[in-house]
């Protein structure tokens, strides 16, 4: 299954999620245990989980990260911040008609003019004329993602983002925390679950097409992450303990994998590229909970390999059929891991 148009598949516009329940734990799970489908509650998870079994959490918080403007020509422009390089530098993502060229000025938000100094790829470097973090809180929007059709709103801005986010720096929400509510994770408590921590920036390069029909000649966007030397421990501790380790969301599992590389988790950050696909050996996670993803995309091959191609595509036939709300702010999945 290294092929693109292998992972292709059909979706009825209506249940792409547009908005978000109001209830973050009232969504729908399904949930592939062995050969079987099982339709449940996502509040159902603490039936699906043993004391000492360990819940690992993307504690990103998402930017304000998308700017409107107009270039010098005045053309309307929409930035995208991608990665900050330092305090008033950063790599950003483009639409326009035409591509600013190298050494122009682009006015945004009615307030400031940012400078293009090079391109790099598919991203522009450009200068800020001030701290950044200070005019995306002043002047930025919420990035929601391109298939949701409306601007964020007040209510977009409370819930595309996880309860317990506290590292600024995505660019989108790591969509499976989503779910969780302080009402759910007081009950995962009480049963004994723990909780630990890492750190992944997710990028706009998350929502880049794969191009290559042939896998092996796609190159993965980068991103950046650091898992503390504490949830290094509690990882080691439950994996002796013979307890279960369950990323919550691909992000999560993705900086796991990547700190796994040698055979034996690391604390520590670095930037990853690591592209998951079908005959990939997972060191580190034993489930992982998720969202349901985009046709051709590089996390819909992540969860095939995680949970194997048939058993992922045949689950997304009855999600299809069942009704599920697909995407960011749609339901979820808890996948065990293909043995």
């Amino acid at each position: 299954m290294h092929s693109l148009s292998d992972y292709n598949f059909q979706i009825p516009s209506r249940l792409i999620a547009q908005s978000p329940i109001l209830d973050r734990s009232a969504s729908r799970l399904l949930h592939l245990d062995g050969k079987h489908l099982i339709d449940r509650q996502f509040i159902d998870i603490t039936n699906l989980l043993n004391s000492g079994d360990l819940l690992v959490l993307n504690d990103t918080q998402v930017l304000k990260a998308r700017f409107f403007g107009v270039k010098e020509t005045g053309g309307k422009i929409q930035v995208l911040v991608e990665r900050l390089i330092d305090e008033r530098t950063a790599y950003v993502q483009v639409r326009s008609s035409k591509p600013p060229s190298v050494g122009s000025r682009i006015f945004l938000a009615e307030a400031f003019e940012i400078i293009v100094n090079e391109r790099s790829g598919e991203f522009y470097m450009v200068t800020f004329p001030s701290d950044i973090f200070y005019l995306m809180d002043m002047h930025g929007n919420l990035p929601l993602p391109p298939y949701i059709e409306h601007s964020a709103n007040t209510f977009d801005e409370i819930r595309y983002q996880t309860i317990y986010a506290r590292h600024a720096g995505a660019v989108a929400a790591p969509t499976a925390g989503l779910h969780f509510d302080h009402h759910l994770m007081e009950r995962l408590q009480k049963k004994g679950i723990d909780f630990a921590y890492l750190t992944l920036h997710v990028g706009a390069g998350t929502f880049q097409p794969v191009r290559a029909e042939n896998l092996k000649n796609h190159r993965m966007h980068s991103e950046w992450y650091t898992i503390p030397e504490s949830t290094v421990d509690m990882i080691h501790v439950a994996k002796a303990r013979g307890k279960k380790v369950i990323a919550v969301g691909t992000t999560s599992l993705r900086a796991l994998e990547s700190a796994s590389q040698s055979g034996i988790l690391q604390a520590g950050s670095a930037e990853t590229s690591l592209f998951i696909i079908p005959g990939y050996f997972f060191k580190t996670v034993d489930c992982l909970i998720t969202n349901f993803h985009l046709p051709q995309s590089t996390l819909l091959m992540l969860v095939s390999a995680f949970s194997g191609y048939e058993r992922i595509f045949s689950a997304y036939e009855h999600a299809i059929k069942q009704n599920y709300r697909f995407f960011s702010y749609g339901d979820a999945m808890f996948l065990d891991r293909n043995l």
